[in-house]
């Protein structure tokens, strides 16, 4: 396979600067300094209309994890064997930028990506309207600018605003939160580093993450993602947590669509 020449290419052998840190520096995951508590999320700005090619579009930052979204068609299904005549198809591609992590990573989409994408289009698919495009194919693409943590919890916020400002008729839309479990403690919207110090002290007795997507007026949990091992009573309380932190985000989210749809429909003039 030919080298890609347009990239300055580092060294054959280095080592990651983490490696470096002194143990007293690694980044703790079971308290959360500053004015954020641990049941609080970050606050998030969200705009809809950023894509002018694109059907519907919308970019979403809580913190520094910055997400934009684009939607395409409803168009025609390109393979006429996965065509249904009664029903719409949902695709969903979910890609991290190479520059969005610490490690450059590649435009080849991963393991980890196929994964995240298969994790997106179950959360939204219940909030669709599906049978509403019958022969028709929508086309959902993520791309994280800067991942700072919880990047599939907020790709699901900024994938349900970029359908709705599209017009894709839906249910509801669909709101997604995530949280850390590390021990009795769990901390609502972590961050990087906040993942990553769970990462550092290992996945042991009641430790995990859990994401949750959630249809806010239909009061329907549509996406449910569990990593880590978690007792049966915590995981619960994980689950009633991150439904409070969705109907936190539901106001940002309905004024982001207010005033997208203002924008494209100005009131007559009296």
């Amino acid at each position: 396979m030919p080298f890609d020449t347009r990239r300055i290419r580092g060294p054959e052998e280095s080592q990651s600067p983490l490696l470096f840190l002194s143990p007293d520096k690694v980044p703790e995951a079971s308290s959360r300094q500053g004015v954020r508590g641990n049941g609080d999320v970050r606050p998030v700005f969200a705009r809809c209309g950023l894509v002018s090619q694109a059907k519907g579009s919308a970019y979403l930052e809580a913190g520094n994890t910055k997400i934009i979204c684009s939607v395409y068609g409803p168009r025609e299904i390109e393979r006429k064997d996965e065509t249904d005549m009664k029903t719409g198809r949902l695709v969903c591609d979910f890609r991290l930028a190479p520059f969005s992590c610490m490690k450059r990573g590649a435009w080849i989409q991963g393991s980890e990506e196929r994964d995240l994408s298969a994790t997106l289009l179950e959360s939204l698919q219940p909030g669709v309207c599906l049978h509403r495009y019958p022969r028709s194919q929508i086309e959902v693409n993520v791309i994280v600018l800067e991942n700072d943590g919880s990047i599939l919890a907020h790709a699901v916020t900024c994938a349900s605003m970029a359908l709705a400002d599209g017009g894709i008729e839906m249910y509801d839309v669909v709101l997604g939160c995530a949280l850390g479990q590390n021990g009795n403690t769990c901390l609502v919207d972590p961050s990087h580093s906040e993942e990553c110090g769970s990462w550092h002290e290992g996945y042991g007795e009641n430790r995990g993450c859990v994401t949750v997507a959630l249809l806010p007026n239909l009061n329907q949990v549509s996406g449910l993602n569990a990593d880590g091992e978690m007792r049966e009573d915590t995981l619960t309380d994980a689950v009633r947590t991150c439904l409070d932190g969705c109907h936190k985000l539901y106001p940002v989210v309905q004024q982001a669509l207010t005033r997208a749809v203002k924008r494209k429909a100005p009131p007559p003039e009296k």
